[in-house]
């Protein structure tokens, strides 16, 4: 699989100008940029039981407050285990650098380890976007994932608040969170949302959940669907328009469905917001 990393390992290592010092834990405060807000509690235990007996092996990144105290760039997880086991003093690389590098720098660590959930990912994905104007194509680049990977953790934003609570919480798999993306009424979202967590239901069973012809959940969770018409059996589809449907999907990071009848036919492509759309027409210009 390819895995760009951009700008990614250099800026986490060394570089000209940059001073090695030992810095008091106290000194340090956490970046209000970084992305990721929840931590592991138990994760942060053992690793503090390693920094007890090694101490801190891959320096922190830190920048300069002008009052003494220094930022936190990259580099919480070892910082917040330094804390615990009660160290002192830990190394750090002090960087002088601007907001937007700061945070750039923070997301790259982040998603580089993969250690931030989707929801996460997604907001740090946007407040780039918000705060520096820049486009989604230009996010992908600064942070080594596919235009198509970047669009896909954005439309997570448009699922209810809870939802994205319950994608945070490891309760739901983005595939699953992608799944709901089909479903126009927000309640029904939720309302689906619960019923998988409660019969741990599959992506695919999801998916099955969530299709457009499926009015309502029962009272026992069981499949409401709409009655009154009659139900036509699906034409098996050519492999060789499946193909053609999945590099579609894959270029334009949303769903697209094919309708070809002897030589002529319709492409749907789906968006769930203005910027998608934008998104959208911006690939198509090219």
């Amino acid at each position: 699989m390819k895995k760009a990393l951009g700008r990614g390992l250099d800026a986490l290592l060394p570089s000209e100008g940059d001073e090695i010092l030992q810095v008091e834990t106290q000194r340090i405060f956490p970046n209000p940029n970084q992305p990721r807000k929840s931590f592991d509690e138990e994760a942060l235990k053992q690793l503090a039981a390693s920094v007890s007996e090694k101490g801190i092996l891959q320096p922190i990144i830190v920048s300069r407050n002008g009052d003494g105290t220094f930022s936190l760039i990259a580099g919480e997880r070892r910082w917040r285990a330094a804390h615990i086991s009660g160290l002192n003093k830990v190394p750090c690389i002090v960087r002088d650098t601007k907001q937007d590098d700061s945070l750039e720098i923070s997301l790259i660590e982040n998603i580089q380890r993969e250690d931030l959930n989707p929801i996460e990912t997604a907001k740090a994905f946007q407040k780039l976007i918000d705060d520096f104007n820049l486009k989604q194509e230009e996010v992908a680049v600064k942070v080594g994932k596919e235009r198509a990977t970047v669009a896909n953790y954005l439309r997570l934003l448009n699922l209810p608040s809870e939802i994205q609570d319950m994608v945070s919480q490891n309760k739901l798999s983005m595939g699953h969170a992608r799944a709901l993306l089909s479903v126009n009424d927000a309640q029904l979202q939720l309302e689906i949302a619960k019923n998988v967590i409660e019969n741990n239901l599959s992506v695919r069973e999801t998916e099955a959940l969530s299709r457009p012809q499926l009015s309502s959940l029962s009272t026992d969770g069981e499949q409401k669907v709409e009655t009154g018409k009659q139900e036509k059996k699906e034409t098996p589809k050519d492999p060789h328009i499946s193909d053609i449907e999945q590099e579609l999907i894959k270029t334009l990071g949303t769903k697209v469905k094919i309708n070809h009848k002897g030589k002529k036919g319709k492409i749907e492509i789906e968006y769930y917001s203005l910027d998608e759309l934008n998104r959208l027409i911006d690939i198509l210009k090219i």
